[in-house]
């Protein structure tokens, strides 16, 4: 089996793309004006469970997923290729820097799950567990993880495009592969020698940079920050066109 995608470019440069926990494939389309298709071939892979994945099988890890992102390159024929990962896609793509850190040219981790998952309160968890059956508990977590400084209007549209690309019962099981989760222990041991760049958005209350600088720039010992000043959780609707101009100055360097 071969998870769905969508490409962007004809580039030299592979970049595989994994979404976040209310995204899916289609997520990053605002960021495509901003990306050079000449020099850059972007493969932007469903989850199972998400997008073309609706309503696939699987055991919906992180695991599964990076194991499907190598599947995916080796389906297309990629001996090397970069990773961007968002949000859960994060943790995702660090999982996949354990499986083959050999074929991975460069990491962009963009407001990344860390590798040692997450802790909640117990209002919070509840509200995220709510998330799987419940369209206002998804646009609450948006507002927060924005920043409450977004409209109404598109608060209401990101979570209503979650509602219609998710599979309630992946996107429950999600939640706690990458909360509950924690490799960090490999991680940290494996002093991957890949560079990569953290990317948060200033107004992100959880994926920030103190978060990425006690984990990400502690465990690569090529890691670097940014952060990006109008964005929150979500800088591909936030901030597309800085977004793009950060991630390919960073695969070009």
């Amino acid at each position: 089996m071969v998870n769905t995608y969508y490409r962007y470019g004809k580039g030299e440069h592979a970049v595989m793309v994994l979404h976040g926990w209310l995204g899916d494939a289609r997520a990053f389309a605002p960021m495509e004006a901003g990306l050079d298709g000449h020099r850059f071939s972007y493969f932007f892979m469903d989850s199972r469970g998400y997008g073309g994945m609706h309503g696939m099988a699987g055991d919906y890890t992180m695991d599964e997923i990076a194991r499907d992102a190598l599947a995916l390159a080796d389906s297309l024929g990629l001996a090397t290729f970069s990773v961007i990962g968002h949000s859960m896609g994060g943790m995702a793509m660090e999982r996949l820097a354990l499986l083959a850190p050999m074929r991975l040219r460069k990491l962009v981790a963009l407001a990344p799950v860390p590798s040692c998952g997450v802790v909640f309160d117990e209002a919070a968890r509840a509200l995220f567990i709510d998330a799987a059956c419940s369209l206002p508990a998804r646009r609450a977590i948006i507002d927060r993880s924005t920043g409450g400084r977004l409209s109404s209007a598109w608060l209401d549209w990101k979570a209503q495009y979650s509602w219609a690309s998710a599979d309630p019962a992946a996107f429950a099981r999600y939640f706690h592969a990458w909360s509950d989760a924690d490799f960090s222990g490999e991680v940290k041991q494996a002093r991957l020698d890949i560079a990569l760049l953290a990317l948060v958005g200033r107004h992100d209350p959880r994926f920030n940079a103190g978060l990425m600088r006690r984990t990400y720039l502690a465990w690569y010992p090529r890691a670097t920050l940014e952060v990006l000043d109008n964005a929150g959780h979500y800088p591909m609707n936030e901030t597309p066109l800085a977004l793009a101009a950060s991630i390919e100055a960073f695969l070009l360097a």
